[in-house]
């Protein structure tokens, strides 16, 4: 498993702006991005600082890759599932691997997968959960439900099958992505709303069909910031990762930067907040390593 002293999750503006400066204060990281993200849809920016002439998103983002590693920033092309905690530092498992770091940045922008069913946000923590790996124990013998149609939830379903006495798939009207174990129903049937009053109790289709459920495992689309700062114990407000004034969430070591932590939508303001918790990082690292973590 390869170590570093920082890993940045996402390779956005505040991602790539936080390598910039953890690479510059010789801490050996590791960037790790699935794609462009929104910027990949700016045809054209002409609002950030000293940009000449308009310039696209894709080509403000390949710019900075390649002066990140120039740097010595190592950047790699990972979908990240899961992230744990420990004295030591942190474990983040990927789809092409799995990666240690002294401190890690969550910087993958702002969620916008998110399903419009009645009861899913009112019943969080009371039957619906966003980590597996964390809840997968509460369900022990009981029946549970995956609502996703990609490999994030096969990764969740996964992290059930061997705990709960059942589990299903519901792509909420979506087809799956990706293969699904053998055995396991797949339902594509639109959901209409989560059922329950102090606690899960079904699921309810748009076709009047109904399903009882102990439990709803949320995993749509990719793992973004919020899943997984929940995943590690990290506060947030609703998608939004709750952070202090130095971008430090409540877990230590653990910061976050750009879109996920809510406030202005800019680049500008992403780039600064990737900064901000790169200085924080570097300090946290460096305390580390003199208390001989």
């Amino acid at each position: 498993m390869a170590a570093y002293d920082v890993v940045i999750v996402g390779n956005g503006p505040a991602g790539l702006s936080a390598a910039l400066y953890t690479s510059r204060a010789n801490l050996s990281t590791l960037v790790i991005g699935k794609d462009q993200g929104a910027l990949a849809k700016a045809e054209r920016i002409e609002n950030y600082f000293g940009m000449a002439e308009p310039v696209s998103g894709c080509e403000l983002v390949e710019n900075t890759k390649v002066q990140a590693r120039n740097l010595g920033a190592e950047l790699v092309t990972d979908e990240i599932f899961h992230i744990s905690w420990n004295s030591k530092g942190f474990v983040l498992e990927g789809r092409e691997g799995n990666y240690e770091a002294l401190s890690v940045l969550l910087a993958t922008g702002s969620s916008r997968k998110k399903a419009d069913v009645k009861g899913l946000t009112e019943l969080e923590g009371h039957g619906v959960s966003y980590c597996a790996v964390c809840d997968a124990f509460f369900y022990r013998g009981r029946k549970v439900g995956v609502l996703g149609n990609g490999e994030y939830a096969v990764h969740e379903l996964l992290q059930l099958l061997p705990v709960a006495g059942s589990a299903a798939l519901l792509t909420n009207g979506h087809q799956m992505e990706t293969d699904v174990p053998e055995g396991v129903p797949v339902i594509e049937k639109k959901l209409l709303s989560v059922e329950g009053e102090e606690l899960v109790t079904g699921v309810t289709f748009e076709d009047g069909s109904s399903m009882e459920l102990d439990g709803l495992f949320v995993a749509l689309g990719s793992a973004g910031s919020a899943d997984l700062a929940l995943k590690v114990g990290a506060v947030t407000d609703g998608r939004n990762i709750r952070t202090d004034e130095q971008m430090a969430t409540n877990v230590p070591g653990l910061y976050a930067a750009g879109d996920c932590t809510g406030g202005l939508l800019q680049i500008s303001t992403a780039v600064g907040e990737g900064a901000k918790a790169a200085m924080s990082m570097i300090k946290f690292v460096r305390q580390q390593k003199k208390a001989g973590v």
